[in-house]
């Protein structure tokens, strides 16, 4: 037990209200969330199909490099919208690497009717100096397995998790939720 301010705790609340400020102060990484975005994009033969395919690549490297280490690569909340959990940086972003001539984003229309997808192409290589070891793997191991299915079929399974469905629509996920996943690392 600890005395505090509040009354007494368990040490494994003092530990959840840590971390829990920690989670709070996570500041955004942008030079990480822009390598990041150059990386996945690199990875998967220089661009990547869809806004909601990115924000879901950005959401699983994320919150499986939370679950495995306590912290998230580029620093970005998530909010949990209809399509699927989006970083709400993403947009500005993606604007300023963009004006910067460090991707382009072209729009295609597929379907007749719909919203043209937009496609998120390289311009510049990552700078892979910014990242770990450990993220590199982490980044790897999205791209390998999340990299070839569609943004429609990442957000079925982003439905499916414990942070999208324990969090209220539209509202920010908290990155705690990700130690409710269980998530197979075996891989890494």
């Amino acid at each position: 037990m600890i005395n505090g301010r509040g009354g007494k705790f368990k040490l494994t609340q003092v530990v959840y209200i840590a971390i829990c400020y920690y989670i709070s102060n996570m500041t955004l990484n942008r030079k990480k969330y822009r390598n990041a975005v150059l990386y996945l994009c690199w990875k998967l033969k220089g661009e990547v199909r869809g806004k909601k395919k990115l924000a879901k690549l950005l959401y699983f490297a994320d919150f499986d490099f939370f679950e495995k280490n306590q912290k998230s690569i580029t620093g970005d909340a998530y909010k949990a919208l209809p399509m699927g959990p989006f970083p709400v940086s993403l947009g500005e972003i993606t604007a300023e690497m963009t004006k910067e001539g460090l991707i382009d984003i072209d729009q295609l229309q597929e379907v007749e009717g719909y919203i043209p997808t937009e496609i998120y192409k390289c311009v510049a290589d990552p700078d892979i100096s910014v990242f770990n070891d450990e993220e590199i793997r982490m980044l790897d191991r999205i791209a390998a397995k999340y990299g070839n299915l569609t943004g429609k079929q990442l957000e079925e399974l982003s439905h499916a998790e414990a942070p999208y469905i324990g969090t209220e629509p539209k509202k920010v996920i908290p990155y705690e939720l990700a130690n409710y996943r269980g998530t197979d690392f075996g891989d890494l």
